[in-house]
């Protein structure tokens, strides 16, 4: 199969985990970068034997077919809308955008030119969450009740040495870890119909602790700790914290409950994990992986998927649907806590087909 030529536009801190993961997927043949900051792609490109060019250069470069958007999150729409206006496909880094309106003009935007849209996060096309659902679809757990979801840390802060854009409008704890929970679970369970929610902001500043501005403070301007609950079209319910504001807890990031026994999911933020399930009252059952790219960090899944999509007419899994459906159930949360109303979803989304196995490493057809 013929490789697909992708270029890179964005250079910061996810640049390398993404061209270390697309070595182990020969579909791909990364050849360039660009970086609104000149240095940035420079030192990139001399890193990973890229070519060094201007944005402008890239986009205007016959042969990539596809470019990997890793912009910052606010010119995720912008960058995207130009990529696809240049004729070729793009695959964003999460979240999809900031706002559902911007972000459907965007997919309407690539429909009317016949072009893909990819949206990160990926890490449920790897192996654990794939287990998670093979078991869930196997009907063992019975019909999904109800589940639960918790992301909960101290803050950004206290590691990041530009923490200020997580408490900006835009930022916080939903859209910045968000996407991976929900694609996890709208990979499990389908779109979900209604959300509501409430959420808080308890500290006016932060402060931020490590790096060159240690000990200067920033603003909170969006919610920090924020509660929600969401039916999926199914009927089945979702309770779900993600904050800021938490030193320690025991919550488990994901559990699922069927009216047959409960499953055990592994963090959505991670390709590997171990899956548990129990049966009624019984124990908990390791369940073996039975999928591959469950053992490393593999952020380049969803670009290889898109690539070989491209190259064999199918679907593409890790889609621009899916990550418009997870932004709006995101923006919901936030808007219910703003209005303590409860919003309905006006998109949909399918399921992506389940991954193969049974392939040689590498190949996804």
């Amino acid at each position: 199969m013929t490789p697909v030529t992708v270029g890179v536009i964005g250079c910061g801190n996810i640049f390398d985990a993404y061209l270390n993961a697309s070595q182990h997927f020969p579909i791909l043949n990364l050849t360039s970068c660009a970086d609104m900051q000149p240095e940035r792609a420079q030192t990139k490109a001399e890193q990973w034997g890229l070519q060094n060019r201007t944005p402008e250069e890239l986009l205007a470069d016959d042969s990539v077919e596809l470019v990997l958007n890793l912009t910052t999150p606010e010119s995720h729409v912008a960058v995207a809308r130009q990529i696809l206006e240049c004729g070729k496909h793009v695959y964003s880094e999460k979240p999809l955008g900031l706002n559902p309106e911007e972000s459907r003009a965007l997919l309407d935007l690539a429909a009317s030119l016949d072009l893909r849209v990819g949206c990160a996060p990926d890490t449920f096309l790897g192996g654990s969450h794939q287990t998670s659902r093979q078991l869930l679809d196997s009907g063992k757990l019975g019909d999904p009740l109800a589940c639960t979801a918790f992301m909960m840390v101290p803050g950004h802060e206290l590691w990041h040495p530009d923490p200020d854009f997580y408490y900006l409008p835009g930022g916080g704890p939903m859209l910045d870890m968000g996407p991976y929970y929900l694609t996890a679970l709208v990979n499990l369970l389908g779109p979900v119909a209604r959300v509501t929610g409430r959420g808080k902001s308890f500290r006016p500043f932060r402060t931020i602790g490590s790096g060159p501005r240690a000990g200067q403070t920033v603003a909170v301007k969006t919610p920090t700790h924020l509660s929600g609950v969401a039916e999926f079209e199914n009927g089945t319910l979702l309770t779900i914290t993600m904050s800021f504001d938490v030193w320690n807890h025991q919550h488990h990031h994901i559990e699922l409950y069927g009216s047959q026994g409960s499953m055990l999911i592994p963090d959505p933020n991670c390709f590997d994990g171990n899956v548990q399930w129990s049966k009624g009252k019984e124990g908990w059952t390791r369940i073996p992986n039975a999928f591959p790219y469950a053992d490393d960090n593999y952020r380049s899944l969803g670009l290889a998927d898109l690539a070989h999509a491209i190259r064999k007419g199918r679907a593409h899994r890790a889609n621009g649907q899916i990550g418009f459906h997870v932004l709006e159930i995101m923006t919901g949360f936030l808007k219910a806590a703003e209005t303590g109303e409860t919003v309905e979803m006006s998109s949909r989304c399918d399921r992506s087909e389940a991954m193969p196995t049974g392939l040689p490493f590498g190949q996804l057809d």
